[in-house]
């Protein structure tokens, strides 16, 4: 069956193509596979200096050892297998999460179906801010443009024309009848008759298209790999002085001391990391997604902990998008129109009595301007729901008119549209050219108040127009400004009857007003917290909106924007203001200002580059095709779930659920993400670091070595693993969100935390040293005495790192202190280690492979208390360090 032009294809139709032809999707690039992910673990270094041992500890006749780190070697590539495969699919759910839809007429019914659903034959509805869903041929052009940028490399947007002839060979730019998938609508509408879906796309015999944006390496990821070279050669050079120290020394054979470095060397590098990151970042953007907030692309997840100002759209986002038109005010008249949302509910009253359209041509021709100059249309069904399709504002303009009994069907049927000008942010206005019953054309216009009113000469008065002089035009803009300063949407609404139409007509002057529309869209009721948490973390909330300044101006001061991080009175800015500054001026302008009204989309570009100029790092969010400019040269680009998708193409997240709490709780997620990978890396190198003092610091004192090979190995894998991945998911500090953010340029390695490893580190070790000590001198320093020393130092090392742990939790709270058992995941590593360790010095295999021996009660007692003394000793510095902190500060 062929396709209806005008009605599409039947439901039926449409699935039985849909079975034949397979879904509309292009392959997607090949995925890490379980085999890739695995032996991508024997790519880097530490596997090699693991097997380097391995051949040492053979050559040298010591056959279990040898078998114990190829152990070591297996367990470590399946930990870091366990990790990456985790965080893929993590990954791969979140991709399945950003499905696409597409606007198609089947029956004569608009509907919205998966993208992936399309078939030839499809009539599909297109409009400024979609990405073509599949190749086709268009049926209807109305002033349509599409960027072809993906398939022609041409930025420019092509103006589409269904009377071009195209010649057999035209290049895929020169198709002027034609769309294609993947490209943009960037401005008109139009109607598209499917002709290709999937692989047969012009896009599918191209390639699937990538986002190669998940693929690379995070800024974060790429400090952890540069901190990880950096560490290997220093431990290289510490561990071959060592090596060379206890060679030198003599009593211990070079290839053993060798072995012993390489251990060591093994140890001190926190090979991790990598997989840490990893899935940390993948942990984080499920936690997001469950919140509302789909992070596409994985660097967003670090870059959001150290947002400062937060660019919000105010429509959708700060309110609920959900217009309802509240009044319309024709000439002295004030007609009140009750009930919200889209449901028809409500109606019309005047001076408190029910009103009606019979005889009342006035508000007959507002309401008619209401519905004709309108591109929105609702789907109403029997349950009583309804799905709107376009613009909010114009959904509610047509709600208006039912409820007055007029029926948008008969409208569009008794006055046809000839033409259109869509509405741009540049003209503020959308104009409609239809023809009456009578033949004449009707022009129809809705927009900004001061622009309609600017070009109107006349206005409806008493059943007739009549000259609109400077005194009645300041009426109007005065009625127009109170309305929005009481955070009222305001829409102007004008006519013109003409003998016939003309492509030559100006609508600048010579039209006739006809009255206002006022509509309110609620505020979120989160909103409001959600800006106030903002300001105790010290980010700043800036409103971008079309909206007039007044309008701007109630609605910053309902949610508190009215004021800036320090409490002073912040201005509004008008985008006409901004049009008139030089480079010093706008930087004077976005330091000041929190709300800037009557914006174009070059200047929400200026404003975003203006805010990064000074060192801010910006969050964007945005929902149109005049919003993706700014999105993507944001360093986070947010678009609102219902949001065009142009905009979602162009943005790192998507707020699902369209709620500026989202974005706020996204923020804290990313701080929580980067606090957890510092509190890993403060824990791993201050551990790694006490292993390698308490090496060098025996070799130093003439003592034998307190640890053998493979008890080094042994804590590193098990009191090195185990707490540190916890520490990875710690639950948010009490004050994540009332400490300022961070700097982003901000080493991994900073002077105080070095300070910190290094102290730490050194309490750690000192503990060891002490209880080995206190073994030597009680067992003697040869055969059984000498193992009973080192199962001491073995023990005491174990112990005070696992200890260690809760301490890393945070640098400044107490771990008696509330919270202590927030983290359940640190409390189970804690009970596996120290079930491990148990097995260590009891199982008999273990003990031979260790060279362990059961620890005495009197041992056991020196242990405990070597064990606990850095714990108190690092508490007690953090006790001293909160005396110090300024009342009122919150603890990290």
């Amino acid at each position: 069956m062929l396709s209806d032009a005008a009605r599409g294809l039947t439901d039926a139709d449409a699935a039985q193509r849909l079975a034949e032809q397979g879904s509309n999707s292009l392959s997607t690039a090949r995925r890490r596979t379980a085999m890739m992910i695995f032996f991508s673990q024997f790519r880097s270094i530490i596997p090699l200096l693991l097997l380097a041992a391995t051949v040492i500890s053979w050559c040298l006749g010591d056959h279990y050892e040898a078998l114990a780190i190829l152990l070591v070697i297996a367990l470590n590539a399946a930990l870091g297998f366990f990790t990456e495969w985790q965080a893929e699919k993590a990954l791969s759910s979140l991709r399945k999460q950003a499905q696409p839809q597409a606007e198609v007429i089947r029956a004569g019914r608009h509907l919205q179906v998966p993208a992936t659903d399309l078939v030839t034959g499809d009539l599909v509805v297109l409009s400024a801010g979609i990405r073509v869903p599949a190749d086709g041929r268009l049926v209807q052009s109305i002033q349509l443009q599409i960027e072809e940028s993906t398939l022609t490399g041409e930025s420019l947007a092509v103006n589409k024309n269904l009377e071009a002839v195209v010649a057999a060979d035209a290049t895929l730019g020169d198709r002027f009848n034609l769309a294609f998938l993947g490209t943009a609508v960037t401005a008109g509408r139009g109607l598209m008759l499917v002709t290709a879906t999937g692989a047969k796309t012009e896009a599918g015999h191209i390639g699937s298209l990538l986002d190669a944006a998940e693929d690379r390496a995070t800024p974060l990821e790429q400090k952890l790999n540069r901190l990880g070279r950096v560490l290997l050669l220093l431990v290289a050079i510490l561990c071959a002085i060592i090596v060379l120290v206890g060679w030198l020394r003599g009593g211990i054979e070079f290839w053993a001391m060798m072995t012993i470095g390489l251990s060591l060397a093994i140890a001190a590098v926190p090979e991790g990391l990598p997989a840490v990151a990893t899935m940390t970042l993948a942990l984080g953007m499920r936690r997001m997604a469950r919140r509302g907030a789909l992070v596409r692309r994985l660097p967003a997840v670090e870059t959001l902990g150290a947002t400062t100002v937060i660019c919000a759209d105010k429509t959708g986002t700060l309110t609920r998008n959900e217009m309802s038109v509240c009044a319309l005010f024709l000439g002295s008249r004030r007609i009140e129109i009750t009930g919200v949302g889209f449901g028809l509910a409500g109606g019309l009253k005047e001076d408190g009595q029910p009103l009606t359209t019979l005889g009342d041509e006035h508000l007959q021709l507002a309401l008619r301007i209401g519905v004709l100059c309108n591109d929105a249309k609702i789907d109403r069904f029997t349950d009583g729901s309804e799905t709107v399709l376009g613009d909010p504002t114009e959904a509610a303009l047509i709600v208006a008119a039912e409820k007055a009994g007029m029926k948008p069907s008969a409208q569009l049927s008794q006055y046809p549209r000839l033409r259109e000008i869509p509405f741009d942010s540049d003209s503020q206005r959308m104009i409609t050219v239809h023809r009456t019953p009578q033949g004449r054309i009707l022009v129809l216009i809705k927009g900004a108040p001061a622009v309609l009113l600017s070009a109107c000469s006349t206005q409806y008065v008493n059943g007739a127009f009549v000259p609109l002089d400077e005194a009645a035009r300041n009426q109007w803009l005065e009625r127009n400004h109170l309305l929005a300063n009481a955070a009222l949407r305001v829409l102007g609404l004008a006519y013109l009857d003409l003998a016939e139409d003309s492509p030559e007509l100006d609508f600048s002057k010579g039209l006739g007003f006809v009255g206002l529309v006022a509509m309110s869209d609620p505020l979120r009721p989160e909103a409001a917290i959600a800006i106030a948490t903002c300001r105790k973390a010290g980010i700043r909330t800036v409103m971008i909106t079309g909206d007039q300044v007044a309008t701007a101006t109630g609605i910053a001061r309902q949610l508190g924007l009215d004021t800036d991080l320090k409490g002073r009175s912040a201005p509004t800015v008008h985008g006409r203001d901004l049009a008139k500054l030089d480079d010093a001026g706008w930087a004077r302008a976005v330091q000041n200002a929190t709300v800037f009204a009557r914006v174009s989309p070059e200047q929400k570009l200026r404003i975003v580059e203006a805010l990064q100029r000074q060192g801010h790092i910006v969050a964007m969010t945005g929902d149109g095709v005049n919003d993706a400019p700014a999105m993507k040269t944001a360093d986070i680009g947010i678009a609102m779930g219902k949001s065009s998708a142009l905009a979602r193409d162009n943005a790192d997240m998507v707020i699902t659920d369209d709620n500026f709490s989202s974005i706020v709780s996204a923020v804290r997620e990313g701080r929580i993400i980067y606090g957890n990978i510092l509190r890993f890396l403060r824990y791993i190198l201050s551990c790694n670091f006490s292993e390698i003092l308490v090496i060098f610091a025996a070799l130093l004192l003439g003592w034998p070595l307190p640890l053998v090979a493979l008890q080094i190995l042994w804590l590193n894998l098990v009191t090195d693993t185990f707490p540190a991945f916890a520490l990875a998911l710690e639950p948010a500090s009490p004050g994540v969100m009332r400490q300022p953010p961070r700097d982003p340029s901000e080493a991994l390695l900073s002077r105080r935390f070095l300070g910190l490893i290094a102290w730490q580190g050194l309490l750690l070790a000192a503990a060891t040293l002490l209880a080995y000590g206190i073994g030597l001198s009680r067992h003697g320093s040869d055969g059984e005495g000498l193992k009973q020393a080192t199962t001491m130092a073995f023990m005491t090392l174990a112990l005070v790192q696992i200890f260690h742990a809760f301490s890393a939790r945070s640098h400044v709270r107490s771990i008696f202190g509330r919270g202590s058992f927030s983290n359940r995941w640190l409390w189970g590593a804690t009970a596996v280690c120290l079930l491990l360790q148990a097995t260590a010095i009891s199982l008999p295999p273990l003990q031979r492979l260790l060279h362990t021996v059961p620890p005495s009660l009197a041992d056991w007692a020196v242990i405990l208390t070597c064990s606990l003394l850095p714990l108190l000793l690092i508490e007690f510095f953090k006790n001293l360090r909160r005396r110090s902190q300024p009342k009122g500060k919150p603890i990290p």
